[in-house]
């Protein structure tokens, strides 16, 4: 299997979807891993850390799009991006469908296979992608309204 790993594009969104150690592993276990350049920098990873890791680095994301059956992200598809989408092709990011009829139907008219990580639940029906996030939302949400009140 290919994984994709394209650098996020959406406004103030610095993480990446996979580490190296996850491009370790799984080029290990015979999988194909590429990664747009630059991906993990606003994280701390550089592009030789990847490379070092196996994954093999791609100057575009549309290459990404292109060529890989599965495609990991961080935040929804941006406009820029859903045009770029394969039929088939799986996607696993944090949607929010709820949040947009507009990207809903755009991936549901694409054809992709979209699996959400807010929707994932563990055998004890906990979100475990979710949970993280949210909790480390709450807590800059005090950081953020004190800063306000400065």
């Amino acid at each position: 299997m290919i994984v994709g790993v394209p650098r996020e594009i959406k406004a103030d969104e610095y993480r990446v979807a996979m580490l190296p150690v996850g491009a370790h592993l799984l080029t290990k276990a015979g999988h194909t891993v590429l990664v747009e350049r630059g991906a993990g920098l606003g994280s701390g990873f550089d592009d030789f850390e990847y490379e070092s890791a196996g994954a093999k680095l791609v100057d575009s994301s549309r290459e990404i799009f292109r060529r890989a059956d599965l495609v990991v992200k961080v935040k929804e598809p941006q406009p820029s991006e859903i045009g770029e989408l394969q039929r088939g092709q799986m996607v696993f990011t944090f949607f929010h469908f709820a949040a947009s009829r507009g990207l809903t139907e755009a991936c549901l008219k694409s054809g992709i296979i979209a699996v959400a990580y807010e929707t994932l639940m563990d055998g004890k029906g906990r979100l475990p992608l979710l949970t993280p996030m949210s909790e480390i939302a709450g807590k800059m949400s005090i950081q953020e309204g004190a800063k306000y009140l400065e």
